[in-house]
């Protein structure tokens, strides 16, 4: 790799290629997923799986925030933060609009709150949500703004338009359906200001190498998630 700092626009396109090779959407479990393959009972664990996932990402957002020396960086930060946690909206925050899903799926609100209590959440979700604590909390903001907004928050909206028209062909309603609208509305505009901040904090040669490592770890960590879900949902169910 270069050892020599990259203009803005290579830098742009160094970072989206290295989302590639472990995109999600090239996952077995998003290709059945889009072929409408899975079950409600499936995708309902699924479910289970995400909400532990996502239901950190507040304070994982607040903890990025307070680290941003940039006020321009904190404000957009802090939209992002409260798209997550709208206040004032009862029922609207994030993690609720995938209990909601879930709960179309047959998956009582209380078994997915008892998932980890109950020694549900796999090993590969843990290690998901783990990932983005250290990338938030101990990664340069590079790092952090790449690995979170470029790699994981720039792949939904390519990835849940195609959830989205299988889940209707299954009879799914946009109303049971409403956690992934949200993500593919807002989540373009996320993964941009990702690029221009990860941009601003990767001012060197070795900068630009760690935040577009940070990228190809963001992508593998989900990737293995997938696999995680694949065998849990997917092959025990043949099984």
């Amino acid at each position: 790799m270069t050892h020599t700092l990259l203009t803005q626009q290579e830098f742009f396109a160094a970072l989206e290629a290295a989302r590639m090779p472990r995109h999600g959407g090239g996952h077995p479990f998003s290709a059945a997923w889009a072929a409408g393959l899975l079950s409600r009972r499936q995708l309902g664990e699924w479910a289970i799986q995400h909400h532990y996932y996502i239901d950190a990402v507040p304070q994982q957002f607040a903890a990025l925030y307070a680290r941003l020396p940039d006020l321009d960086a904190r404000q957009h930060l802090l939209e992002n933060l409260l798209g997550e946690e709208m206040p004032g909206h009862e029922g609207k925050r994030h993690p609720d609009l995938c209990v909601k899903f879930a709960t179309a799926c047959g998956v009582d609100p209380a078994t997915l709150h008892a998932a980890e209590a109950q020694g549900q959440v796999l090993p590969s979700t843990r290690a998901m949500r783990s990932w983005v604590w250290e990338l938030s909390t101990i990664r340069s903001l590079g790092e952090a703004c790449a690995g979170i907004m470029v790699a994981l928050e720039g792949q939904l909206p390519t990835l849940y338009p195609r959830y989205v028209e299988a889940m209707r062909k299954a009879g799914f309603t946009d109303d049971e359906l409403e956690f992934f609208h949200v993500h593919i509305e807002g989540d373009t505009e996320h993964a941009h200001i990702g690029l221009e901040l990860t941009h601003r904090y990767s001012q060197t040669p070795h900068a630009q190498r760690l935040a577009i490592a940070a990228v190809a770890a963001s992508a593998q960590m989900r990737y293995r998630m997938l696999d995680g879900l694949y065998d849990a949902i997917v092959t025990r169910h043949a099984a």
